[in-house]
Parts: structure tokens; sequence; C-alpha cells
């Protein structure tokens, strides 16, 4: 095993995790300001507030499941297995963060349902 294959493979991850995550985030948190306005009523202050919250877990959840994998053992001692090695953990961690992103989305979108919902159910009681 060669030390400096494996800290090629590091030099090489990390940079592509830490910029994936980066990316993911900026992305949708940027765009899910929208729904939290919405399920807090306008309330632009605990909306940002709340994202901001929802923002840094993210950060902290995927930052720290790319660093538990970050582990790398190479018994041959070729770019062929690096290149298939880092193929592997960034495919593995891209697969992670879509999973992480599409279950950030369903609790913003069951957010907004529930707003709905106490809005309508508001209305019923108000006009009933």
């Amino acid at each position: 095993m060669e030390t400096t294959k494996i800290l090629i493979g590091y030099a090489i991850y990390l940079p592509i995790a830490l910029f994936l995550t980066y990316y993911v985030s900026k992305t949708l948190f940027k765009n899910s300001k929208i729904y939290m306005l919405d399920i807090f009523k306008g309330r632009e202050e605990i909306a940002n507030a709340t994202n901001k919250l929802f923002e840094t877990g993210f950060y902290l959840l995927n930052l720290g499941f790319a660093l538990m994998i970050l582990e790398m053992n190479m018994y041959d001692n070729s770019y062929q297995v690096l290149i298939e090695k880092l193929s592997y953990k960034i495919g593995g961690f891209s697969i992670y963060l879509g999973l992480m992103l599409f279950l950030n989305l369903y609790f913003f979108f069951r957010g907004k349902r529930k707003a709905s919902q106490t809005q309508v159910e508001q209305r019923i009681v108000i006009n009933g």
C-alpha cells in the first residue's frame, strides 16, 4: 500500500465532497425560503431563522458523513484502483446527498401542507 496514492485520493475526494455539500445546500436553502415564508405565514424573521437552522443541520450531517467515510484502503498499488475507489466514494456520497435533498424537500412540502391545512381549518371555524 503506497501512502502517496492514498493521500492523492484524499486530496481529490475531500474538495469534491465539500463542494458537492456546499452546492446542494446553497441550492436547496436558497429555494426553500419561499416554502418557509408560506409555512410561517409571511413572518420573514422566523422563516429565515428556521431555514438557517435546517441549513446548519444539513451541513453538519453531510460533512460528518463525508468525513466518516473518508477511509481509503488500497491493497493494489495502481491508479486504476485509486480511480475506482474515488468513483465509489464520490458516487456513494452523491447518492447520499440526493437522498438528504429529497428528505429535506419532503419536510418542506409536509410543512407547507400542514400550514395550508391549518389555514383551511381556521377559515372553517371563523366562517362556520
